[in-house]
């Protein structure tokens, strides 16, 4: 949630007069701020370009974008620009799942197993997991199997092929349907169930059932054939120039190219105007509240709320209105999306975006919404911002300390101390809310400084005890973002015995390096994306948010609704040639203290090992300041880090193979097995 100013981009808004069969009492006031939003975005939110899209009855009213095309050429972004929608593709395979139960070919009530045969977990739990509850998050999976899926310009399978396999080892997180958390992996194998049902390939469905009946021609997976020059330019801090085309090889989580306008079209299946492809039966199945089936913060008026699919089915603020509104954003790490549609009122809108993120143009799609609800007066007027005072600290119950004690989210855990009726919180909200002292104001409450963030704690039925936050957050332009989510779990200690405890301790602080990762991959671009710290909480027994069991296994206990406990691992650390190494998700990470000194010789050769993993090095200060320049197979690629982690050279996204070394800094080498890359090391 953190703003990112970007300065260099200039501002182009194309818009497409509301047609005369909605008349409004004032169009331009929602032209204005479908300007005002998307100009903001591009402005001061980091995106380089944005599209939208607003249909009503069927109709497209009012079509923009902001910002450009390419930056080095300044071109504009049109109707038929396309962008990737990330979890938007979410709704696409839970309408396809819909699609197979409509004509009775699956039931998404029975379990997993019966059409997937060959899906298997470590954890016996996993007989019970349904298709409902993959489209409803809450089967108990860990959450995301992201390794060799973001890829630049390849679009490699092995992630989805290798997915069933990975999870054979893997554990649940709670019992399938006790709450719903997000996860990514459960959309993974809603496709891997339509292509075993179906007999097509995923790709091939989405074209035969959805996309041929709406004569959608711009919505495309990376296994397509497409024009790639219609995809709109992505950029990255620290790369001069356009990036290469992501694909995101998670199709049904995540792997969709389309337009605003396409994804308004596709929105109209999914409120129930081509019952020709979806039942109404569906339809209202897919917006029914899941996730008051398990465990769930109690508060109604909330951003996220599950449905099947979709990430809210009462939308904050327009539940405020009365009107329900349904929701679903998506990023990946180039692209965000952001789709919300009015059923009752058969209008629906559509953000996209190249950089960004998802929760600002979530807000702007409300924000124009909103405004063109006022336009057509089936609203009187937009609600005001909600206004804080600073608060009243009162004396505290004494039996308010028992709350007092360690608590855990996935990859960290935190002491709260409750004194004195205050409380020093951590960073809360996916650091939207820095940390900061709570007072106690009575009810059970405790509320910040500036009155927008209140939290409390609660004890859910599931017998275990969260810290609820309930904030307003401010986004200077866009206005308030709205949410209450259960961001802690208490956790008791877990003492460890000495022997344990030397062991763990070494492993504090220390980075290990991804090397199941092909070197096509985005996350190169940020070394902190292919790298783990390791965070060792040694007097309560907690690794990254995992509870110490031996010498080499840790294990996630974290069990959250909706957001928090999302994302979730083990860490299994072995040695192989007297080298450490730690596993994260099936993927294989080698520890800083194996990384051997890059060789400071004039010439030199890097060779991609039989297993085709990637190969990393130490800078020291020997070869620091000097040339690297690579001759680099095909296939291969290479990244230059500094000593802070910053990106200095990563070459599949530059197409650059000459590099001055930073002191202290790394080098990562990677490609297929055997690939040789010949190095040149000389002076300035």
């Amino acid at each position: 949630m953190k703003k990112v100013v970007s300065v260099f981009m200039t501002a182009i808004l194309i818009a497409i007069p509301v047609t005369p069969a909605f008349a409004l009492t004032n169009p331009d006031t929602v032209k204005e701020k479908a300007q005002e939003q998307a100009s903001k975005i591009v402005s001061d939110y980091g995106a380089s370009g944005l599209q939208y899209a607003i249909r009503d009855h069927g109709s497209i009213v009012l079509s923009g974008s902001a910002g450009v095309y390419d930056k080095e050429t300044k071109s504009p972004i049109t109707e038929d620009t396309m962008f990737g929608i990330g979890s938007v593709s979410k709704m696409y395979v839970t309408a396809a799942t819909m699609m197979l139960a409509d004509s009775k070919k699956i039931d998404i009530d029975k379990p997993l197993t019966t059409y997937i045969k060959d899906f298997k977990m470590a954890d016996k739990r996993y007989k019970q997991i349904t298709p409902r509850m993959l489209m409803n998050h809450s089967s108990g999976i860990y959450g995301s199997q992201y390794g060799n899926s973001f890829l630049f310009e390849d679009n490699d399978t092995k992630n989805h092929d290798e997915l069933l396999v990975r999870l054979q080892s893997e554990s649940l997180k709670s019992t399938p349907g006790e709450f719903s958390v997000y996860c990514n992996d459960g959309f993974q194998l809603l496709e891997i169930l339509i292509e075993r049902v179906s007999g097509l390939r995923y790709s091939e469905f989405l074209v035969t059932y959805i996309s041929d009946p709406l004569q959608l021609i711009s919505t495309k997976t990376p296994l397509d054939s497409f024009d790639r020059d219609r995809l709109i330019k992505t950029y990255y801090p620290g790369v001069d120039q356009a990036l290469p085309v992501e694909n995101a090889n998670l199709l049904g989580t995540g792997g969709l190219y389309s337009t605003a306008e396409e994804v308004t079209e596709f929105a109209e299946v999914l409120i129930g105007n081509r019952t020709d492809i979806l039942s109404e039966k569906s339809v209202k199945a897919m917006q029914s509240h899941e996730y008051r089936k398990g465990v769930w913060v109690p508060e109604e008026t909330n951003s996220i709320n599950y449905g099947l699919g979709w990430d809210a089915v009462r939308l904050a603020p327009f539940s405020d209105y009365g009107i329900t509104a349904l929701f679903k954003g998506g990023d990946t790490i180039m692209y965000h999306a952001a789709l919300v549609t009015l059923p009752e009122h058969d209008i629906t809108i559509a953000v996209l975006s190249s950089g960004g993120g998802s929760t600002y143009n979530s807000l702007a799609a409300s924000n124009i919404l909103l405004e063109y609800l006022r336009a057509k007066g089936t609203i009187k007027e937009i609600l005001p911002e909600k206004t804080f005072e600073p608060p009243v600290k009162v004396d505290m119950p004494s039996d308010m300390l028992a709350y007092s004690g360690l608590y855990g989210s996935v990859g960290k855990t935190v002491k709260l101390e409750i004194k004195n009726g205050e409380i020093h919180s951590p960073d809360l909200a996916f650091e939207g809310l820095p940390p900061q002292k709570y007072v106690y104001t009575g009810n059970g409450q405790f509320i910040n400084n500036d009155g927008n963030a209140t939290i409390s704690f609660d004890r859910a039925k599931n017998g275990k005890t969260y810290l609820k936050l309930n904030a307003y957050i401010n986004n200077p332009g866009l206005g308030q973002s709205f949410s209450v989510s259960y961001e802690f779990q208490k956790l008791a200690s877990n003492p460890l015995k000495q022997s344990m405890k030397t062991v763990w301790e070494n492993r504090d602080g220390k980075k290990y390096y991804a090397l199941d990762e092909k070197i096509t991959s985005v996350m190169y671009l940020n070394n902190a994306l292919v790298t783990k710290t390791i965070s060792v909480d040694i007097s309560h027994g907690y690794a990254s948010g995992t509870k110490i069991v031996d010498k080499n296994n840790a294990v996630n206990v974290i069990q959250i609704p909706a957001f928090a406990g999302r994302d979730a691992f083990d860490l299994n650390f072995y040695q192989k040639n007297q080298k450490e190494y730690v596993k994260i998700n099936g993927l294989s990470y080698i520890s800083e203290d194996a990384i051997p000194t890059f060789n400071d010789g004039k010439d030199s050769l890097c060779i991609i090992p039989s297993d085709g993993q990637a190969r990393w090095y130490k800078i020291d200060a020997k070869s620091a300041n000097r040339v690297m320049n690579v001759e680099t197979p095909e296939s291969g690629g290479f990244a230059v880090y500094d000593k802070n982690g910053m990106t200095v050279n990563f070459s599949k996204a530059s197409n650059k193979h000459s590099v001055v070394l930073p002191e202290s800094g790394m080098i990562v080498f990677g490609g297929n097995a055997g690939d040789v890359f010949k190095i040149n090391l000389k002076n300035k």
